[in-house]
């Protein structure tokens, strides 16, 4: 016998009893089976956050039965079959080590998504594009054709109708403008150090100053720049014999594996925005 098709529901709204009852009798009344679910009262804000799983063979008769729940506690719902695969763009520039692992844990269905092209303003990994029959677009950014190559990257983005745009080591500014537009759609990842080194050679500045632990932040893009809201962290820790060499190499991994991580829990719905931070249920 064929199993009943699955859904995702993210809800988000202010706290007040009687929804996560509301919700599943919505459900078991209308021959679903909830398989997975969490839920998340943010006592400080006052907001609640759900996330539920479940199997169904009467989506219909769900999504309208809960549009009076929806009405009744100001809900703010979306509902997506697991059956969507989320379509990827990946954006990148030289350093590849980020691009290699999505494009292989791709290839072996760890992460579930169908990648439908690759940005870069350089062309070191057209190659690796074509090796894995990714198309591949090279829009070259200067000072004078940054608008313009925006525009056709966003011309790309709404042609190939993507859901989320990955910066693996994009090392470009997004706009204002862009960032707001994709909001909740762009996931980068970049190094963290404490302290926070800018500029050039960053890990030859930590090397120099001792540093002792290191790391990665996968987050959403805004316009506040490296200051959106936080998906995954991690840090790993830096011996008194690491040379720069080897801080590089611990940071790429660490680099790899969060955003790694980012994009998975993304493309299974896992994270809901709770204003300037999220909620991620895993």
């Amino acid at each position: 016998m064929a199993e009943d098709p699955r859904y995702f529901i993210k809800i988000s709204c202010k706290n007040q009893p009687g929804i996560v009852a509301a919700v599943s009798s919505c459900i078991a009344a209308n021959n679903g089976d909830i398989l997975e679910a969490a839920q998340f009262d943010d006592t400080e804000t006052g907001q609640f956050l759900m996330r539920v799983y479940f199997a169904t063979s009467s989506v219909e008769r769900v999504e309208f039965e809960l549009k009076p729940i929806v009405e009744r506690f100001s809900m703010r719902v979306e509902m997506i079959p697991e059956s969507r695969v989320g379509r990827a763009l990946i954006m990148v520039s030289k350093e590849d080590h980020c691009l290699h692992d999505l494009l292989y844990r791709w290839r072996k269905q760890s992460l579930k998504m169908e990648v439908v092209g690759i940005v870069s303003n350089h062309r070191d990994t057209e190659e690796l594009a074509e090796s894995y029959g990714v198309p591949f677009h090279y829009l070259p950014v200067t000072k004078d054709s940054k608008s313009e190559q925006e525009r056709k990257l966003l011309k790309i983005v709404l042609e190939q109708r993507v859901d989320l745009v990955i910066l693996a080591r994009y090392m470009q500014i997004l706009s204002d403008d862009l960032a707001n537009r994709l909001y909740g759609k762009i996931i980068n990842i970049h190094h963290s150090f404490l302290p926070s080194f800018k500029g050039a050679k960053p890990y030859h500045q930590a090397h120099c100053r001792g540093v002792k632990l290191m790391g990665a932040t996968a987050h959403y893009v805004t316009p506040d720049l490296d200051e959106g809201p936080i998906i995954e962290q991690e840090v790993a820790r830096v011996k008194h014999s690491d040379t720069v060499e080897d801080l590089v190499r611990l940071g790429q991994d660490t680099e790899a594996h969060v955003l790694a991580r980012a994009v998975r829990w993304h493309l299974e719905h896992r994270v809901l925005m709770n204003g300037n931070k999220t909620v991620v249920f895993t």
